[in-house]
């Protein structure tokens, strides 16, 4: 129950609830695959089928060989998350505005964060695939940009960076024309940036990639901000690159909220309960490049 309310009481003047600083809700969900799941405690969210090669006929009537197309199953696990907080009717007497539909809000913008924090860790962790989740696949230092990356030491974000993470993408034969690139940063990689002439001048883009000093695109990544990335053992900050289809949210229970008097406590207070079932995973190496910046 919160005991801060009465700081909301009516002394004279007073119409609105404000809700302090925070990430409003996720940054991230809609920089991902969405898979509704039901009745599962782990699912596969997508089958996968790997590359396979054409024969070259060099003979008349050869016999067939099969090509024996390689199949994958990656795995997502479920985690539930809720938030529920308690307000009394008397401190709602007590306040010109009814608070409830604050709290809902912002337990719908914590429930959010939550989904956020479920992907980030997904970008680079382990993940399960195989028939029966046996098999362990470990995110490659293949796809790892050098933290030095055209530079002579440890740097933060640069266009040199964002670069090679592109050609890593590229390479991988990645489809830009139909998949998006997405690349979360937080205010200090957005700052680097800002200090790289390829970014801000005109000179260097056909069109304005700044509004306000805010770059929102560059080098076909939609930037994402938020302050939520994790960092590494060297105190590195760990910036993803990736294209859409390599991350999946698997959705068991979207965001729910619920509002109703609670006749079991004294002073039949509002319980504001918001819940939900959710889980990330990793769909496929090559369509996520870690970024390692120097804070």
């Amino acid at each position: 129950m919160s005991d801060q309310i009465p700081t909301h009481y009516a002394q004279q003047y007073g119409n609105t609830i404000m809700l302090l600083l925070q990430q409003r809700g996720s940054r991230l969900r809609d920089s991902v695959m969405f898979q509704p799941i039901t009745g599962a405690k782990a699912a596969v969210p997508v089958e996968q089928i790997g590359k396979v090669e054409a024969t070259r006929r060099t003979t008349r009537y050869p016999a067939l060989t099969p090509a024996n197309t390689p199949h994958a199953r990656p795995w997502v696990y479920p985690v539930d998350y809720d938030w529920n907080d308690l307000v009394d009717s008397i401190d709602k007497l007590r306040t010109i505005v009814d608070p409830t539909s604050s709290y809902a809000v912002n337990g719908t913008y914590a429930m959010g964060r939550s989904q956020d924090r479920e992907i980030i860790p997904a970008f680079f962790g382990d993940r399960k695939e195989g028939e029966n989740q046996g098999t362990t696949t470990s995110f490659p230092s293949s796809q790892q940009v050098s933290v030095s990356h055209g530079a002579s030491g440890a740097v933060g974000l640069t266009v040199a960076k964002m670069r090679e993470a592109k050609r890593l993408l590229m390479a991988a034969e990645v489809d830009l024309e139909m998949d998006p690139l997405y690349m979360p940063v937080t205010a200090k990689q957005h700052d680097n940036l800002l200090a790289e002439m390829q970014v801000i001048s005109l000179d260097f883009n056909e069109k304005p990639v700044m509004m306000e000093g805010k770059i929102t695109r560059f080098l076909g990544f939609e930037l994402k901000n938020t302050e939520l990335l994790q960092v590494n053992g060297s105190s590195y900050r760990r910036i993803p690159a990736y294209a859409k289809s390599g991350m999946c949210l698997g959705m068991w229970n979207d965001i729910t909220t619920n509002i109703s008097i609670r006749n079991d406590l004294a002073g039949l207070p509002v319980q504001v309960y918001v819940y939900g079932t959710f889980g990330a995973t990793r769909l496929e190496e090559a369509k996520v490049v870690e970024i390692p910046c120097a804070e």
